[in-house]
């Protein structure tokens, strides 16, 4: 069931579908595990075999350093016998050939994929190090740099075992969905229910699942009711009640009810699969910026070349401090370069990113996406479903006469109507409309329009009891009537009363005060009043709209309603601009509109009826998926129809940025401070030198501070 993914153990940014060489570093690609497996199977490993490394050479070299005479000379100390150098040969050998061997491997995928990076340059200053020492100790007399190399390689294991800690808490994302999904299921097998793996469960099977436990699948509930908590999946804080009939996700919470749910979606169709995809493709696109930085990484390793050996001919030929200055100097500029930080700036940012969007019901398909984001200044809302509830709602109740209906509903029933139900339907006494809503109600209970069950519903609200119509009737398009109690109701538009001969100027007398659409009520061919019903404007929307002008944010809202009822929508919300009575082919042309304006436009839309729209915005939000998350016309998919969820969006996105630009600061001001001071710019006059040693501290110093500051992205509230 689950779809196995690889990733590199010394990049774990990069995680692709199948097995082969990572593009930065050119090592194997190792599958990602849910868990810790032994033989480098994941970078957890990676990371203890660094650990492991360190604690070896550390004791060695402790015994080296003591041992050279540099070190001595500072401590004060003599420690000479005849075989001093060759034991110095002999450990400063196994330290680089144990300790070095990661940075070799690393360095030969960079070389052959020609991605020059961190790995070339340690191995090439190790190696230019041990060669030197080599040569001082067989072929011509003078100071070793084996303490110099231990040390250097010591503090390397040291700095990426203590990085890859740091960089594991930025890639668990779909690790941790992975985890949602239990291992096994309670098939249910006629009276039996078995437990069996999750991935063994197909679909038409039926699952039990517990209160208390992890739906399995994704399905609908044909047994049962219960509080299911999907924060983990779409972001929705509050547990969300399920009955008969309603969706679940594979993955949530099932809380205090029992279900017996049926399989519909398995594998990479399920909602947890497809979020994993997502993020998976997030990760594997690069921002701008990424590719940038990327280019500055390749030209910063080429410098350190150059300039490390341009830094051991000016110190061994144009000054007397000796080939052991000069080597030890062309070491530090090499290491203290490396562009790690510069490589880590970006990607850890973004992994950190896709997760926490993930973990807040927003999903990232693309990392140009997200960066476009932050420099949105118009979003277009589709009005229907989007910034409305997409379900009719009874707004007005305008009634004929003041006092009860003809002869409908009986006394009798009269006295049982309750007055409760929606405060701002204030056109008749509350005694009449609800007479009115019962009669409507009536008939459109057998409809299965939503202007109908916009009706019925609000009978519901009310408390207001629905009585049995016989001989029901429909008209397509015009309305519906029936027989209650011996009367003759008929509920529709103007068209379908006209034809039962209604006088004009009593259907003009009905003014009602609300915009929306007007279903009028006859009894015994006379006219009883009418409802006036309109699409619910939902509450989430205006805390938005009011949320992104506060952000400097224009809005406008598309829609084919006609234009009163726009305008009045966009009244209520205050909205910038307008665009109604638009055709689902024209909606394109309004967004062009916009951006021939100078504008940055977002589109906020279903993703089925608004995709070619979604596709010619700058930015494409896919908004209220659900289940069905993989929407192929945006670049960011919102888990839940929730309005406030762009805010977040566009706050991720401009948070997401500022880490960016901070590391950016971070690596390349670092390099630029450190390089001269390594190169011994500041030697002679202030007598300030780094030593390799020290320069892969820095080194090291600086990918970490790197790393943490993308962590602090954990801490936004969005």
């Amino acid at each position: 069931m689950k779809e196995k993914l690889y990733t590199c153990p010394m990049d774990p940014d990069v995680i692709a579908k199948e097995p082969g060489r990572c593009p930065k570093c050119g090592m194997d690609l190792t599958p990602l595990a849910e868990e810790e497996h032994e033989d480098h199977k994941d970078h957890a490993s990676m990371e203890k075999d660094f650990k492991r490394r360190f604690f070896v050479t550390l004791p060695l070299t402790l015994i080296v350093m003591l041992l050279s005479e540099s070190i001595q000379k500072w401590l004060g100390i003599s420690i000479e016998f005849p075989q001093r150098t060759f034991i110095l040969f002999l450990l400063g050998t196994a330290i680089f050939a144990y300790g070095g061997i990661p940075f070799f491997k690393g360095a030969k995928g960079e070389l052959s994929t020609r991605n020059y990076g961190m790995m070339t340059l340690v191995a090439l200053a190790i190696a230019v190090g041990y060669t030197f020492s080599v040569f001082a100790t067989f072929l011509f007399p003078g100071e070793s740099l084996y303490w110099e190399i231990s040390t250097l390689i010591s503090v390397f294991l040291l700095g990426h075992w203590l990085e890859m800690r740091a960089v594991r808490g930025t890639t668990g994302a779909l690790a941790e969905l992975a985890k949602l999904i239990p291992k096994t299921a309670h098939l249910v097998r006629g009276k039996n229910v078995v437990d069996v793996k999750t991935e063994d469960v197909v679909i038409g099977n039926l699952v039990l699942v517990k209160p208390g436990e992890k739906i399995p699948v994704d399905g609908v509930i044909v047994e049962g009711s219960s509080s299911v908590n999907e924060s983990m999946v779409t972001g929705e804080s509050r547990p969300i009640e399920k009955k008969k009939g309603d969706q679940v996700i594979g993955g949530t919470l099932n809380n205090d009810g029992s279900l017996t749910v049926n399989v519909n979606k398995t594998g990479k169709e399920t909602a947890v699969s497809q979020i994993m995809e997502l993020i998976r493709m997030a990760q594997e696109s690069k921002p701008q910026v990424q590719h940038l930085a990327d280019r500055a990484a390749n030209v910063l390793t080429l410098t350190a070349v150059l300039v490390g050996t341009g830094t051991f001919l000016y110190w061994l030929f144009a000054t007397s401090q000796g080939p052991i200055f000069a080597a030890t100097l062309a070491v530090s500029v090499v290491v203290v370069a490396c562009p790690h930080a510069l490589g880590l700036a970006i990607p850890t940012v973004t992994t950190i990113t896709s997760a926490l969007g993930a973990r807040n019901g927003i999903l990232i398909k693309d990392m140009k996406g997200l960066e476009i984001a932050r420099k949105v200044d118009y979003i277009v809302f589709d009005k229907t479903g989007t910034l409305t509830k997409g379900e009719f709602g009874v707004s007005e109740i305008i009634s004929v006469a003041r006092g009860p209906v003809g002869d409908f509903p009986p006394a009798s029933a009269r006295k049982k109507l309750r007055a409760v139900g929606n405060p701002s339907i204030s056109a008749t006494p509350r005694s009449v409309s609800n007479e009115l809503l019962q009669m409507a109600a009536a008939v459109e209970a057998h409809s299965q329009h939503s202007i109908a069950e916009g009706v019925v519903r609000e009978t519901k609200k009310r408390g207001v009891k629905v009585p049995q119509v016989k001989d029901f009737k429909s008209y397509p398009g015009r309305g519906a009537e029936g027989k209650v109690d011996g009367n003759r109701i008929i509920v529709g538009n103007r068209t379908l009363m006209e034809e039962v001969k209604i006088p004009e100027r009593q259907l003009d007398s009905l003014t009602p005060k609300s915009v929306g659409t007007l279903v009028y009520v006859s009894v015994n061919n006379s006219l009883a009043g009418a409802l006036v019903l309109s699409d619910l404007v939902r509450e989430e929307s205006k805390e938005a709209i009011k949320k992104l002008q506060e952000m400097d944010i224009k809005t406008a809202m598309l829609t084919g309603d006609r234009k009163d009822v726009a305008d009045a929508v966009s009244k209520e919300l205050g909205i910038d601009t307008t665009f109604a009575e638009v055709l689902p082919e024209d909606k394109v042309k309004n967004i062009k509109e916009l951006q021939k304006k100078g504008q940055v436009v977002a589109m906020v839309g279903d993703g089925v009826n608004d995709a070619p729209s979604l596709t010619q915005s700058h930015l494409g939000i896919a908004i209220g998926a659900g289940t069905d998350v993989a929407v192929e016309s945006a670049e960011i998919v919102l888990m839940k129809n929730d309005p406030r969820d762009v805010v977040k969006a566009i706050t991720l996105s401009r948070k997401t940025n500022t880490k960016m630009v901070q590391n950016l600061i971070w690596a390349t001001g670092y390099n630029v401070a450190a390089i001269p001071t390594a190169a011994g710019v500041f030697y002679n006059g202030f007598r300030i030198l780094l030593r390799p040693e020290w320069a892969a501290v820095l080194m090291s110093l600086s990918s970490i501070i790197v790393v943490f500051n993308a962590l602090l992205l954990h801490r936004t509230k969005l």
